[in-house]
């Protein structure tokens, strides 16, 4: 019987490369479970091919206008915003193969979950521009100035921070779909998300796997990649242009704001790692603990504040709805 490897707390003891080697069964066994449950599913049966037409230019088709869509304002805003961060995915590539290699179990989940990425974009745009639900040429320039920028993750100095981000990040992205799906107000395009967020799901579940076998292997040091990326936690489209206001919209939209990054994104996660009671920790790990946990209070106070300014921004615009009905009347 081959020996696990020992649990250590010493931050010193766990290189990168002793980490890659010592959780490669663990990488294979949840390639072989993602691999059983994944299910194949093409890109062009989720999309409205009947609707789509010509448009303006070289083929002298008819210009885009908002009101060729049935997609509502804000969920036209977070569509943009999903397929942009989807479209980087060839720096995302490099990022995670750069980190995690492309030799043995590791290689394969790497160039794997590519693949199965690759079909969000690809879905995502055609959609979009057969149901002609975005501006066409926006959507080419803010691609163009964003994959323009590259891509640098905040988490790429060590692997568990690049593991612990991807844990939290997937299901951000995951429930970013479907909330989107379900707002957009076209049933076509919930279906479509829907499919794209069952694949997120699949890869938080790896990740989330993962780290909890780091825990077992390094828990100082897994606590404190933890902390270091719940407090600079954003999500990896940051770069869009326009990015701030669009997050705005989707935020009072409810699509993503405070309230659900705390209570659906981080909380899930971290209570099934079980973080907040984890006992045995080195002096590091339980400062990295009790900083989490002061952490996660102030940004619930923060998601209280934001939910209570929400409420009295809808108050506000029912009364003035209202009063414009009465004045109709």
């Amino acid at each position: 019987m081959t020996a696990s490897p020992a649990r250590l707390t010493s931050s010193r003891e766990w290189t990168d490369t002793r980490l890659l080697f010592a959780l490669e069964e663990v990488v294979e066994r949840e390639l072989n479970r993602h691999l059983k449950v994944a299910k194949d599913w093409m890109p062009h049966e989720y999309v409205p091919w009947s609707l789509g037409r010509d448009f303006d230019g070289p083929l002298g088709g008819e210009a885009w206008a908002p009101d060729q869509s049935k997609v509502t304002d804000v969920g036209r805003t977070a569509l943009v915003v999903n397929l942009l961060t989807e479209d980087n995915l060839p720096s995302y590539h490099h990022e995670i193969a750069t980190i995690f290699g492309r030799d043995g179990a590791w290689g394969t989940w790497v160039h794997r979950w590519t693949a199965e990425e690759g079909r969000h974009g690809i879905v995502m745009r055609d959609y979009l521009l057969t149901s002609r639900a975005v501006d066409p040429v926006q959507l080419e320039n803010f691609r163009m100035a964003h994959m323009s920028e590259g891509f640098e993750s905040d988490n790429s100095h060590s692997l568990l921070h690049s593991v612990a981000y991807v844990a939290f990040q997937e299901l951000a992205t995951r429930i970013s779909h479907r909330n989107t799906g379900r707002e957009s107000g076209d049933p076509v395009c919930d279906r479509m998300l829907a499919r794209i967020a069952t694949d997120e799901n699949l890869h938080m579940v790896f990740y989330r796997n993962l780290l909890a076998a780091a825990f077992e292997l390094a828990p100082d040091q897994t606590m404190q990649a933890v902390r270091d990326v719940v407090v600079g936690f954003r999500m990896p489209g940051h770069g869009i242009p326009g990015f701030e206001r669009a997050a705005a919209k989707m935020a009072i939209g409810g699509i993503y704001n405070l309230r659900i990054h705390h209570d659906e994104v981080l909380l899930p996660v971290l209570r099934f790692l079980k973080t907040m009671n984890l006992s045995g920790l080195g002096p590091e790990g339980r400062k990295a603990q009790e900083e989490l946990g002061l952490f996660l209070g102030g940004l619930d106070d923060e998601a209280r504040s934001f939910d209570e300014r929400l409420a009295a921004r809808r108050a506000r615009a029912e009364a003035r709805a209202g009063a414009r009905a009465a004045g109709n009347a």
